[in-house]
């Protein structure tokens, strides 16, 4: 594939508001993992929760699409001269050559779950002031991102589960590539809610404790929220030697299982071959792995099989979620931010939380940051159901 460069991104998550904030965190080693004080939710378990969610304030033009997704949204698009970015885009390319790609798994759901509290008790009806379409409506932080730029572009939103915001970098490129569009916003934003809290600790995935992926001891996720965002151009003839550039893509559907990987990891494998393919390059090209790590005992071992059989023993690699938690529909871009920053700082961050790696797995685990030049990275986000995607970023020089 041709490669595209990302002329601007950003994230917002546990460990940070903004690419500062987030780098800060990643060179301390630092988590934002806490115990659980979201809502009403009763549970033994750690969760990434962004601080200053709740203060943000939807424009009253805008008030429809009020909810806890959407606010974390437009705080994550405040954030680094992002919007400032966004606009410039639109003047530049046409504000229809513009379009808006976008992950979640649950999108505003929690707004449903409050709304059913306040049911009529007579009819059982929902309160009057519970807009669905805004709020709940998966397509509803594409269109809130739409309305806020006004941008006039194709708009998808991708509920893939975890790899959902990983596989809108391939919607924004294969539009690009039939020529409907010029550049495109892609990213994810995913929010804490009690359907994912209370759903994953009913399949007896989440853990007590911060998640430590990779650990002989590791024992199930801990779930965060984020949003992260990207512009998406082609590359000029020339460019900055930090700029980032997304060089290729994997995306695979093994439908192994609802909620466990394959065992050996096929459509993992699948991803990572597809996505050195469309980069043109081979598994010695890859510098670092940031792998999808949830801590649950088969994902981690599902994915190191399939890392070992397609990039070998030696390539480094960690998991960030030990940092950030889960963010599920929106750690794919998380992710894919996260590797933007290694690339430019030439940090290889460490998986916290894991104090010894699992010897079963055989892989270059590490447990410290690295600190060397990063030109080309790779990232896994695997979802439920075995919707699979692999991207790899490089620097420009």
């Amino acid at each position: 594939m041709t490669p595209l460069v990302l002329t601007h991104f950003t994230a917002t998550s546990a460990i940070g508001t903004g690419l500062a904030e987030t780098l800060r965190s990643l060179q301390a080693q630092r988590t934002g993992l806490a115990p659980c004080r979201f809502e009403t939710v009763r549970l033994d378990t750690h969760i990434g929760e962004v601080s200053g969610v709740d203060d943000e304030r939807i424009p009253a033009t805008l008030a429809a699409f009020d909810c806890r997704n959407n606010r974390l949204a437009q705080l994550g698009l405040r954030q680094d001269g992002f919007a400032t970015a966004v606009e410039e885009l639109a003047r530049r390319w046409g504000k229809r050559r513009v379009g808006v790609f976008l992950g979640t798994s649950t999108a505003g759901i929690l707004e449903t779950e409050l709304a059913y509290r306040r049911r009529d008790p007579a009819s059982g009806a929902l309160p009057g002031d519970f807009h669905y379409r805004g709020a709940h409506n998966s397509f509803s932080v594409a269109d809130f991102a739409r309305h806020y730029f006004r941008l006039e572009g194709p708009a998808v939103v991708v509920s893939s589960a975890c790899s959902s915001s990983a596989k809108v970098f391939g919607s924004a490129r294969r539009m690009m590539a039939a020529g409907l569009i010029d550049a495109a916003l892609v990213g994810g934003v995913d929010s804490l809610c009690l359907t994912t809290l209370y759903g994953f600790h009913s399949l007896q995935l989440v853990s007590p404790r911060p998640c430590r992926p990779f650990d002989p001891a590791r024992n199930g996720i801990s779930i965060g929220e984020a949003a992260a965002f990207a512009l998406v151009e082609r590359a000029p003839d020339s460019l900055d030697a930090d700029a980032v550039l997304f060089l290729g893509i994997g995306e695979s559907s093994d439908a192994y299982h609802m909620s466990s990987p394959h065992p050996e990891g096929k459509g993992a494998q699948a991803a990572m071959l597809q996505a050195l393919s469309t980069a043109g390059l081979q598994p010695a090209d890859i510098d670092y792995i940031n792998v999808h790590g949830t801590g649950t005992p088969s994902n981690d071992s599902a994915e190191a099989r399939a890392v070992a059989t397609v990039l070998g023993s030696e390539i480094p690699c960690s998991s960030t979620k030990g940092a950030t938690g889960h963010a599920l529909g929106a750690a794919g871009a998380l992710e894919a931010v996260i590797c933007g920053l290694a690339l430019q700082h030439g940090v290889m961050p460490a998986g916290l939380n894991t104090t010894a790696v699992d010897p079963s797995l055989g892989v270059n685990y590490l447990l410290e940051n690295r600190r060397q030049k990063v030109s080309r990275a790779l990232s896994n986000s695997f979802g439920f159901g075995g919707s699979n995607c692999s991207l790899i970023l490089g620097r420009a020089g």
